[in-house]
C-alpha cells in the first residue's frame, strides 16, 4: 500500500520532501508531478526499482527513460553535449522538454538505449521536482505516466491512487498537472529531430 503525500506546488514542505527522498534511497517506486503530466520516477542506480518502474510503464529495455537532473551543469555530467547542443539546451530548460542524447559512462549500461547508447534527459520546472533534486543530489530516473492501455498520461493524484496504489510506494499529490506529456527532441543526428510535440513548444528551438 502506498503512501500518500499533499505536496505544495510552489511551496513544497521539507519535512514531506526529505520523507520522499529516504522512500526514493529505499528502493521505491514513486508517482509525482512535474510540468508536464504526472511520472514515475526511481533511483538511478537501483536496479530493483528501475525494473519495478518498467513493468508499471510496460515497456522493455528498448524504452529511453528519462533522467531528471537539477540544472544543465548535470546534465553534462551524464550526456556528451557540444556548442550546438548546449546552446539549444539553454534555450529550453528548465522546461517541458526532453533531450536525447550520446549517454556517458556515469550512466548504467542497462538504463541506456542498448543499441544507440543514447539517454533521455530533462531539467523540469515544477518546485517539487526541483527541491526533490536538490534533496538526493543526484538524478531521478523517470518515465511519464502513461499506464498499458491508455493513451493519455495521468495528470491526477486521486486517479493515479485508484490505479497504482497497491503499484508504487508513495504517491505525491502536487495538484492538477498540464495536459499532455515533454517534447522530445533527438540531438544526436546532424539536425535536432522532434520525435514527440508535447508541452514544449519546439517554436523556442526553431524547430
Amino acid at each position: 500500500m502506498s503512501q500518500f503525500f499533499h505536496i505544495h506546488p510552489d511551496n513544497p514542505q521539507l519535512r514531506l520532501i526529505k520523507q520522499a527522498a529516504q522512500i526514493i534511497q529505499s528502493g521505491g517506486v514513486v508517482a509525482l508531478p512535474t510540468d508536464s503530466c504526472y511520472a514515475l520516477v526511481c533511483q538511478l542506480d537501483d536496479k530493483g526499482a528501475v525494473e519495478r518502474l518498467r513493468r508499471i510503464r510496460g515497456v522493455d529495455e528498448k524504452h529511453h527513460l528519462t533522467l531528471l537532473c537539477r540544472d544543465l551543469s548535470e546534465l553534462g555530467v551524464y550526456a556528451r553535449v557540444d556548442n550546438r547542443q548546449f546552446r539549444l539546451l539553454k534555450a529550453a530548460t528548465p522546461g517541458a522538454y526532453t533531450f536525447i542524447l550520446e549517454a556517458t559512462k556515469e550512466v548504467p549500461r542497462r538504463l541506456s538505449h542498448p543499441s544507440r547508447k543514447t539517454i533521455g534527459l530533462r531539467v523540469p520546472q515544477h518546485r517539487i521536482v526541483q527541491c526533490l533534486l536538490e534533496e538526493l543530489g543526484q538524478p531521478l530516473l523517470g518515465a511519464t505516466l502513461t499506464l498499458p492501455g491508455d493513451e493519455d498520461s495521468l495528470t491526477d493524484a486521486d486517479t493515479i491512487r485508484e490505479r497504482l496504489e497497491k503499484l508504487v510506494d508513495l504517491i505525491v499529490d502536487g495538484g492538477v498537472c498540464a495536459h499532455g506529456p515533454s517534447t522530445v527532441i533527438d540531438l544526436t543526428g546532424p539536425e535536432p529531430e522532434v520525435v514527440r510535440v508535447g508541452r514544449g513548444d519546439p517554436a523556442v528551438l526553431g524547430l
